[in-house]
């Protein structure tokens, strides 16, 4: 009996000594979960290193491009969390897509635009912000471009942590415009060229707002405000995504295969026309067969845009890849161009295993660090359905269209914000011009107070006010930052 005792103690004891060994491991992989991430990154950053070594060669400034690969490497990942949440963020708000199949497509079509139609030519100094021959030797443009990509890449990097979608672009013009007045000198800076990147921070945004805006203007008054709903998709459906195939052949076109083929913007104006009729005579029959047996009610609608949204996501994150990989590797393939001629001036040919630690650093930061910006993008800007998140697609495509064709300056990170913002105003303004008009068909209504009114906003006033504060300050952020490292970089290199 005595023995038993013992036995039922000792297993007791056993059993408690095995919770508490449980209850450490589970603790224990929640503590190093969030190491994961920064984890599996900083492995990538050292095989990026380790391929700048192979693949550069044995030389005295092997070491410099090392280096440099190690902040390129950090600098695409930066731009995966931060950049790509504007594709896919509406289509995973909208319930379109899951977070993983965004984060699976983006992955693939990214690398493919960054591999296939990336930039085989860059301009050395980052579209002409500092004259070359302001740079007095090799060696003090090379550690300028080298301040540029570790500032920037910081600053977005604060940008992902605080929740703001900021443009790499701007963070990577801080970044050299910092630099080159740390170098060189104010005189060193176009000037020009800043004041239309500036103007940039108030066109992109508004034209993407106000296009987005119109587009769901049109499906409301068209598709949603109809009595049938259902007849009045089949009509304009088709419409509004031949809309979209040609809006976005156009832009692929300008944008995502102008490395590989030179195209006019008239001839892709041509493009897109061909592609859009061709799109709306093809869907016309598909949106007759899927709207049958569905219901006059709005949440029908959704079905009908579900595709094409998935579809719009896809092939931004294909034209994305091909134009900001250049903001990772572009400064990486200067100083590798340096390093190995001596030359500052003229166009940067961008080697192969460069734009390769480009497309694979910005999927790993998409799969890694990316779903944090695309549930604020996707969801808590505005609430979105796949309608709204159409709108948005499609006015990022339209937005860079009209753009080019009226020459000015636009960030596809601010369209996008911008849009989804405009999108969230408009449904504001929409609700309020329908209160008015039932209080005016029903006087009993009681009339809302101030405090209620402001309760049902649809655009989160805070994060509004937190994005646009990011996007004003990106470039001076970035380019005290990098004008600080230049001078660090040059005395420890002295």
């Amino acid at each position: 009996m005595a023995q038993n005792d013992f036995e039922a103690r000792h297993l007791e004891t056993l059993d408690r000594d095995l919770g508490r060994l449980s209850n450490l491991e589970t603790a224990t992989a929640y503590v190093a979960r969030p190491m994961v991430g920064p984890g599996i990154a900083l492995v990538f950053i050292a095989l990026a290193g380790l391929a700048a070594a192979l693949f550069f060669g044995q030389t005295s400034n092997t070491m410099v491009v090392v280096i440099a690969a190690v902040f390129g490497a950090y600098m695409a990942l930066n731009i995966g969390a931060n950049d790509v949440a504007n594709n896919m963020g509406p289509a995973v708000g909208a319930n379109a897509l899951t977070m993983g199949g965004a984060i699976v497509i983006a992955a693939i079509f990214e690398s493919a635009g960054a591999l296939i139609a990336g930039g085989d030519v860059v301009k050395t100094i980052s579209k002409g912000i500092v004259a070359p021959e302001s740079i007095e030797t090799s060696a003090v443009f090379v550690w300028a471009m080298m301040a540029a990509l570790l500032s920037s890449a910081l600053w977005v990097n604060l940008a992902t942590w605080i929740g703001a979608p900021v443009s790499t672009t701007h963070s990577v013009v801080g970044g050299v415009m910092g630099a080159g007045i740390a170098s060189a000198g104010f005189g060193a800076v176009n000037w020009a060229t800043m004041g239309t990147i500036a103007a940039s921070w108030v066109i992109s945004p508004m034209l993407g707002g106000l296009i987005a805006a119109g587009f769901l203007w049109f499906i409301k008054a068209r598709v949603i405000y109809r009595q049938d709903k259902i007849a009045a998709a089949r009509v304009w459906v088709p419409v509004l995504v031949g809309i979209m195939a040609g809006a976005f052949a156009a832009y692929l076109s300008l944008k995502g295969l102008k490395h590989l083929v030179k195209i006019s913007f008239q001839m892709a104006l041509l493009i897109g026309l061909v592609g859009g009729i061709a799109t709306w005579a093809v869907m016309i029959p598909v949106i007759r067969r899927q709207s049958r047996g569905l219901e006059n009610r709005n949440k029908s609608l959704k079905v009908l845009f579900g595709i094409p949204l998935v579809v719009s996501a896809a092939l931004l994150s294909f034209a994305h890849g091909a134009n900001d990989v250049a903001n990772a590797v572009g400064p990486l393939a200067a100083i590798v161009q340096a390093s190995g001629s001596g030359e500052i001036g003229g166009n940067v040919s961008i080697p192969h295993w460069v734009m390769v630690i480009g497309a694979l650093g910005i999927s790993f930061g998409l799969f890694l660090f990316g779903p944090k910006l695309i549930r604020m993008v996707g969801s808590q800007i505005t609430k979105l359905n796949p309608m709204r998140a159409y709108c948005v697609a499609l006015s990022a495509a339209v937005t860079v269209i009209v753009a080019s064709w009226l020459g000015l300056p636009v960030s596809s990170t601010h369209i996008a914000v911008g849009a989804v913002f405009g999108v969230g105003f408009f449904r504001e303004w929409d609700a309020e011009r329908r209160l008015k008009l039932n209080r005016i068909a029903s006087p009993e209504r009681p009339v809302l107070g101030a405090e209620e009114r402001g309760r049902r906003k649809l655009v989160r006033r805070a994060h509004f006010m937190t994005i646009i504060a990011a996007w004003v300050i990106t470039v001076p952020a970035a380019a005290l930052m990098s004008a600080a490292l230049f001078y660090g970089i040059r005395a420890l290199a002295g």
